[in-house]
């Protein structure tokens, strides 16, 4: 499968989570950026908190596969990518889900604000073995 065309930033971010690198993923965002994972939370404030949040999702499996883009969307500094995740866990079941993230650009490229569509409960069932 080809990998859609992006602006480098989000480029950065699905690569970064497929190579399971969390300097890398959380680089691709501004340094007070806002990451809403998923909608409906409060998002996590600034590249530190968002840093955080990926490092300790990216130690809950082993290993984390990454989410795989499937189309991307363009407008301006606005991007919505489809994307699929794969992981396993650290007992060896699988996690397969799926969603939509919509990115803002800041003017120098890097995300500003990142908004995650999916289905926490049901990723969250897989993970626990539900």
């Amino acid at each position: 499968m080809s990998v859609p065309a992006m602006p480098p930033a989000v480029l950065q971010f699905f690569q970064a989570s497929q190579n399971g690198d969390a300097d890398a993923w959380s680089g691709a965002f501004a340094e007070d950026a806002l990451f809403h994972d998923p909608v409906g939370t409060p998002p996590l404030k600034g590249r530190a908190a968002i840093h955080e949040l990926v490092a300790s999702v990216l130690t809950g499996f082993s290993p984390f596969l990454g989410l795989t883009p499937t189309e991307a969307h363009t407008a301006g500094n606005n991007v919505a990518v489809a994307w699929h995740g794969a992981a396993i866990t650290r007992d060896l079941r699988p996690v397969n889900w799926s969603g939509i993230n919509v990115f803002e650009l800041d003017d120098t490229g890097r995300i500003r604000e990142a908004k995650a569509y999916f289905n926490r409960a049901a990723f969250q069932a897989q993970v626990d073995g539900g």
